[in-house]
C-alpha cells in the first residue's frame, strides 16, 4: 500500500461511525486509491505533489463534477491526517476545482403557461382556488418556494397590489401582484380554512400551514389536471417569471430586485435565455455590426 494511505482503514472506520453511506465510503476509497497512483512514494506529499496529481487527473477529460468530488475526497482525508497529527497542515486546502458548467434555467413557454393559467377553477372547490392562486403567485411574482410557503395573511395587501416577502438571509422585500393574482387570492381568502391563531396565507383542508413539499406536489397535480405537456415545479415558474420579464423589459436591475438576488450575477443567467434578442440588439447598436448593412 502507498505510504500516504497508511491511515486509510482507520479513516474509513471513522467515516463509518459518522453514518456515511456504504456508497459514499466506497467512493472515498476509490478516489484515494486513484490519488495514490498519481503521488510520489512518500508518506507526506507536498502541495506541489497534489497540484501535479490534480493536473494529471484533469488531463483525462473528466467532468468538472468528477474532479470536484475527487478533490473533496482528498481534502477530507488530509483533514483527518491533520487531526491525527500525521500532517501539519492540509496541502489540498486551497486547490480549487474547475467551475461547473452553468446550466440555463428551465423556463416554460409563455403561451403554454398562460394557456394553463387561463383555465377556470371550480368556484366551490376551496383547494382548487388555493392551487390556482399559488400558481398565479409563483409565476406572477417570481417567488421562491420557501418564500411562498412562509407567507402570512398579513403579508398580503390586495387593495394596494403588493405583498411583503421574507427572502434569503431574512431580507424583506416588497413584490407587486398581478391583477390575476389579486383576483384568485380574493377568491381563496373567502374560503380559506384556518385553525384558531393560524396566520398562514395558504392552508391545508384542515386549516394548518401548507408545507413546501405539499405545495410542490399540489402544483404538479394542478399542471397535470390542466393538461400540461410537462412536469411543472415552483422553481420552473420562478425561472419563467424572470426569463419572460427580462425579455419584455430588458431591465436586469429591476428583475434582480424583484427576484431578491443579492448579486447581479445570479440574475445575468437569464440573459442567456434570449440570445436572439441580444444578437439583434448587437446588430442594431454596434457600429461595426451595422457597417455591413446597406
Amino acid at each position: 500500500m502507498h505510504p500516504f494511505l497508511a491511515q486509510l482503514p482507520h479513516y474509513l472506520t471513522a467515516q463509518r461511525q459518522l453514518n456515511r453511506s456504504p456508497h459514499t465510503l466506497t467512493a472515498y476509497e476509490r478516489e484515494l486509491r486513484e490519488l495514490a497512483t498519481l503521488l510520489p512514494e512518500t508518506p507526506n506529499p507536498t502541495r506541489q505533489d497534489f497540484q501535479a496529481a490534480f493536473r494529471q487527473l484533469s488531463q483525462r477529460g473528466l467532468h468538472p463534477n468528477s474532479l470536484a468530488r475527487a478533490l473533496s475526497a482528498w481534502r477530507q482525508y488530509c483533514d483527518y491526517l491533520v487531526q491525527q497529527g500525521s500532517l501539519k497542515s492540509n496541502p489540498v486546502q486551497n486547490i480549487k476545482a474547475p467551475k461547473k458548467p452553468q446550466r440555463l434555467p428551465r423556463a416554460i413557454e409563455r403561451d403554454t403557461l398562460n394557456g394553463l393559467l387561463d383555465q377556470p377553477a371550480a368556484a366551490d372547490d376551496a383547494l382548487a382556488l388555493r392551487d390556482q392562486a399559488i400558481a398565479e403567485l409563483l409565476y406572477g411574482s417570481g417567488l421562491r418556494l420557501a418564500e411562498l410557503a412562509s407567507l402570512n395573511v398579513d403579508d398580503v395587501f390586495l387593495d394596494a397590489g403588493w405583498l411583503n416577502v421574507l427572502g434569503k438571509g431574512n431580507k424583506q422585500r416588497q413584490v407587486p401582484l398581478t391583477q390575476s393574482s389579486v383576483a384568485w387570492l380574493r377568491k381563496w381568502l373567502a374560503q380559506r380554512p384556518a385553525q384558531p391563531q393560524e396566520t398562514a396565507l395558504f392552508t391545508t383542508q384542515h386549516g394548518t400551514r401548507l408545507g413546501s413539499r405539499q405545495i410542490a406536489k399540489r402544483l404538479d397535480q394542478w399542471a397535470q389536471q390542466h393538461g400540461s405537456p410537462q412536469h411543472i415545479s415552483p422553481h420552473m415558474l420562478r425561472h419563467s417569471f424572470a426569463g419572460h420579464l427580462l425579455q419584455a423589459s430588458r431591465d436586469i436591475r429591476a428583475v434582480q430586485d424583484l427576484l431578491g438576488h443579492a448579486s447581479l450575477s445570479s440574475t445575468q443567467i437569464y440573459t442567456k435565455l434570449d440570445f436572439d434578442h441580444l444578437a439583434a440588439v448587437y446588430d442594431e447598436a454596434h457600429p461595426r455590426a451595422r457597417r455591413g448593412k446597406k
